[in-house]
């Protein structure tokens, strides 16, 4: 019975701090939403198997019978009985699942195939996280990097001038613009011709003496 593969994963994962023994501990794991497998010894008691679908509810998870008694687990465990324990990792979940299926795989076909589910997503979005900061350290993924600006040599002409708000590029500064003043602007400049306020145009013809 030492030698049982679901009691050596058991001991793997109490080594790897993956397993929480006890009605207390499993019941806090299962509120804090961190279990992934709740598993029962065979000759448990009638409230433990009430609380462990109690905890199932709060906590969203499956809780499985073991073929092995108080006693066995204990042994395995370093206890002297157990008669609740939990699992918190998706891995060892599906794998102890898969051990019980290749026991009884008509009573344990469906739940190891729900975690085995779960375990895939579990290790398919570590992997995506592992790539991303494998990217951010690398520095890729960085379409546009920053980069200073050209300084400008002195003395360095700028070969383009700004453009307007329209699109049409700007004369260069202090040349004279060539455009058509607008009637506004050429009421508030007459030309030199065009008499004033208070003055009149001559008119008529030029006699000598």
């Amino acid at each position: 019975m030492a030698n049982d593969p679901i009691l050596h994963l058991l001991g793997l994962a109490k080594k790897a701090g993956r397993l929480e023994i006890g009605e207390e501990p499993v019941g806090a794991v299962c509120r804090a939403r961190q279990a992934r497998l709740v598993l029962l010894a065979a000759d448990a008691a009638s409230n433990t198997y009430r609380r462990a679908a109690h905890f199932g509810e709060v906590g969203n998870v499956l809780w499985l019978e073991l073929p092995f008694t108080k006693e066995e687990l204990g042994f395995q465990l370093g206890r002297s009985s157990c008669a609740m324990l939990a699992l918190t990792d998706a891995g060892f979940a599906a794998a102890v699942s898969e051990k019980l299926r290749a026991r009884d795989p008509e009573k344990y076909e469906a739940a190891a195939s729900q975690l085995r589910q779960k375990a895939d997503k579990v290790l398919r979005r570590q992997k995506e996280q592992r790539q991303h900061e494998k990217n951010l350290r690398e520095g890729k993924g960085k379409k546009h990097p920053w980069a200073p600006p050209p300084v400008k040599k002195e003395g360095e002409e700028s070969t383009s001038h700004s453009k307007g708000a329209k699109g049409r590029t700007a004369p260069p500064k202090g040349a004279k613009s060539q455009a058509r003043r607008p009637k506004a602007a050429q009421a508030e400049h007459p030309r030199e011709d065009t008499p004033g306020p208070g003055r009149r145009r001559l008119t008529g013809t030029f006699r000598k003496p």
